[in-house]
């Protein structure tokens, strides 16, 4: 491994274009944000209730300080891997083009494997068995929210007391729903009937934050070529995820995390064809991780 570092000689310009590279429709990250490591592989810490447990701490005159035992943590461990995909630019092509084909090459790969990453968080997110038993719902029939008399606002109610029922707190939740859900709770009348009197026809996410009292609520937009058609990443479904807020290190409690080395992405060349043809190559060392099984909430199947 330290060989193949040794010998990639990394192009800085283009680097900057790939760690700057945002799709505007992928939402992983509102998630399963990035925090980077120092090693490939490692363990971090899973925290427990003591955070909320009542002590007493008063302390008489002249009396010894009142401590406190630390609990024996629990682990879970990360293991990175390692992501790259090049794309040729030959230098005949470049020298004809009306723009930098590099430039092209590095927002090529970089969409192609952000798309992958957006992928393996959505199925993470959106697999029923990696939550615990209160913390998941299938709806059906009349429950769905195609259907007029579904409550969507208390189904989202009940989520919330799961979560804080589990970990003591619901107040950096995220929200992150498929396109298929949005549509049509956008136009559900019980969300319809809270904002009526305000000058929106439809209740946008904005909106939707004050209906639901969470923090952030997006849409995940992204799709995929299947081979014969574009299929969602984001479904069918809502997930609700305990997100943390202000400075991110693995040690702070989380739903869940991008372990990303530190450094990465990168972006290097290499010559191809008797230096005829530049390859252009990103690479990337992460791993998409859930943490916790109660630190969300999963709604399927919204629609009927």
């Amino acid at each position: 491994m330290g060989r193949l570092s040794n010998l990639r000689v990394v192009d800085p310009v283009l680097t900057q274009l790939a760690t700057g590279y945002v799709n505007e429709d992928f939402v992983a990250e509102k998630i399963f944000p990035v925090v980077s490591v120092a090693k490939e592989a490692g363990k971090i810490p899973q925290f427990g209730k003591e955070a909320f447990m009542i002590y007493d701490t008063e302390r008489a005159i002249r009396a010894n300080s009142n401590v406190i035992e630390p609990n024996e943590r629990t682990t879970t461990s990360y293991l990175l891997e390692e992501h790259d995909l090049a794309m040729p630019v030959d230098y005949r092509e470049q020298e004809e083009a009306m723009f930098d084909l590099e430039s092209e090459a590095v927002n090529t790969v970089s969409q192609l494997i952000e798309l992958e990453r957006e992928k393996k968080a959505a199925d993470i997110a959106q697999t029923a068995s990696n939550y615990a038993s209160g913390n998941k719902i299938t709806l059906s029939g009349t429950s769905q929210f195609t259907n007029a008399s579904s409550d969507p606002i208390g189904v989202i109610e009940d989520a919330k007391a799961a979560i804080k029922s589990c970990i003591g707190s619901n107040s950096k939740l995220t929200m992150v729903m498929g396109e298929a859900t949005y549509r049509v709770l956008k136009n559900h009348a019980a969300l319809l009937d809270r904002i009526k009197y305000s000058m929106k026809g439809i209740a946008t996410t904005e909106l939707m934050k004050e209906i639901f009292d969470i923090p952030e609520i997006v849409v995940g937009k992204g799709t995929y070529w299947n081979g014969s058609a574009f299929v969602d990443l984001w479904g069918d479904n809502i997930v609700l995820a305990v997100t943390p807020a202000g400075a991110k290190t693995p040690r702070t409690p989380s739903f869940g995390y991008t372990f990303r080395k530190k450094g990465m992405p990168q972006v290097d060349k290499y010559q191809r064809e008797g230096n005829k043809i530049t390859m252009i190559r990103r690479t990337d060392l992460y791993q998409v991780k859930m943490l916790s099984n109660v630190g969300g909430y999963l709604i399927s199947d919204t629609n009927a």
